[in-house]
């Protein structure tokens, strides 16, 4: 019997330096589930981005390059209290404490509906008002806002979906998420197939697909959360139940959870921040500019889909490593997991920047667009190597409970460095083409300082002190 493609690649990756056997094989058995996740998730809004695209026009793909930018400020709050939660089940499941565990994810969706029912309802009677403040071309801004409107009730729903989704993942299973999203993420497209093409409602038509089925994947996951089985398999190990409101230790909980979760969410929010001086900036150079910056963040977003598995693969088994009590092998871990990460996304780079100008093709249809979406869409493909890599780092921080560097460099990265870049195409000949630096700048710098900061021994100390304190 010949070797199996996946033990000889495993073969090729350990003789190659980049990561052993064993390790390979615990981190990919983590990592597929999520990297299709992510690609489910992130492929329905390109797709939507796309359909859009070449149904309504230009001015529809830079109106929701505007919604998008409040979308993921909403999204990215849940994502960082999501990585709180992850590392507190995962670390509690790693010392076999499932009570606690449980408590966990129940303080987490009560926080998250706290969090994003005021958003939502900003988002659906304020949208006119939010988009205006990032351009001034009226077919933009029109279709902006009955995007954003109609998609709001959709973070009521997102924000459970993303806890639930890093609790499978902190008790090590990444497959039943992995179903319930992909699931969803193919409703979506025939949801906003249907009403764009099919009943003509063009960027209202995505809106409301998207709302409905992120809708009915909450309640897919509400089943598995209770501790019931889909058909014999995922009933989740750290189930919310009647019992888990008898936790006595909720208040201290709560409290751990935020101060966990407070820089993740306050990094993840930075990072969506940014987008709105950018997408301004980009806005003064035309909806053709703005297009085109909006087509390669989607890219780029799609591509970083190996990062959700690499990342949660770190978090997890970091975690579960120092909850262990063995920091060696923590360590290794987190070292193979950077360099697997660098290489997949090196590659994968190189294939999009050969490809670019047919990538930029399928969402615009206009040739003198896809000449200016082009270039966005080859600097993307560089920029995605750095933020997978930094995606893998701050994995490993945030599965030691170190999530504040992180959020510092993100700062650095967006705010010092490629925010004062964008800018220097206003004022100086390089225009539009500030903006391209920019995107590779953002990632670059977070990623060197992060990947630092993993070599050192300041995230391990703060990992023993947490499972000391029984955190």
């Amino acid at each position: 019997m010949g070797v199996r493609p996946f033990d000889r690649l495993a073969g090729t990756l350990d003789r190659a330096g980049v990561i052993d056997t064993r390790r390979f094989r615990e981190t990919f058995d983590l990592s597929w589930p999520r990297i299709v996740t992510g690609l489910a998730i992130m492929s329905k809004s390109t797709v939507d981005l796309a359909m859009v695209g070449w149904d309504v026009g230009t001015a529809a793909v830079a109106g929701l390059a505007f919604a998008n930018a409040y979308w993921q400020v909403g999204k990215f709050l849940g994502i960082g209290l999501a990585g709180g939660t992850v590392s507190l089940v995962s670390q509690a499941y790693g010392a076999r404490n499932s009570t606690r565990a449980s408590a966990a994810v129940a303080v987490s969706l009560v926080v998250t509906l706290l969090i994003a029912s005021p958003i939502a309802l900003l988002y659906a009677t304020a949208a006119p008002e939010l988009v205006a403040v990032l351009g001034s071309e009226p077919d933009p801004l029109r279709h902006a806002a009955t995007y954003l409107a109609l998609v709001a009730p959709a973070l009521l729903f997102e924000f459970p979906n993303l806890i639930a989704s890093r609790t499978y993942a902190g008790v090590g299973d990444t497959v039943t998420p992995m179903l319930v999203r992909a699931g969803g993420a193919l409703l979506n497209v025939v949801f906003s197939a249907a009403l764009i093409f099919g009943y003509g409602l063009g960027v209202a038509g995505a809106a409301i697909g998207t709302s409905l089925a992120t809708g009915l994947v909450a309640l897919v996951f509400a089943w598995g959360l209770s501790g019931r089985s889909y058909l014999g398999h995922g009933a989740c190990p750290v189930a919310v139940t009647c019992d888990t409101l008898g936790f006595d230790g909720f208040v201290p909980l709560t409290r751990r959870l935020l101060v966990v979760s407070a820089p993740l969410m306050a990094r993840r929010t930075a990072e969506m921040l940014v987008a709105f001086p950018l997408v301004a900036i980009a806005a003064t150079f035309g909806p053709a500019v703005v297009a085109a910056y909006e087509v390669a963040r989607r890219v780029r977003t799609l591509t970083d889909s190996f990062s959700w598995g690499f990342s949660i693969a770190a978090s997890t088994l970091v975690g579960q490593r120092l909850g262990a009590g063995d920091d060696a092998d923590a360590e290794a871990y987190a070292l193979a997991i950077l360099r697997l990460s660098a290489t997949v996304y090196v590659v994968a780079a190189t294939i999009l920047v050969a490809l670019s100008p047919w990538v930029a093709g399928a969402f615009v249809s206009d040739p003198a667009v896809v000449a200016v979406a082009a270039p966005f869409v080859a600097a993307a493909a560089v920029s995605v190597v750095f933020l997978g890599i930094d995606g893998s780092a701050t994995g490993t921080l945030r599965g030691a409970g170190d999530t504040q560097y992180p959020f510092v460099t993100s700062l650095v990265g967006r705010y010092g460095c490629a925010l004062p870049l964008a800018a220097l195409g206003l004022v100086t000949p390089l225009g539009a083409t500030a903006l391209l630096v920019a995107m590779v700048t953002e990632t670059v710098v977070p990623a060197v300082l992060n990947v630092r900061r993993v070599r050192s021994n300041r995230w391990k100390a703060i990992g023993r002190a947490h499972v000391a304190a029984g955190e």
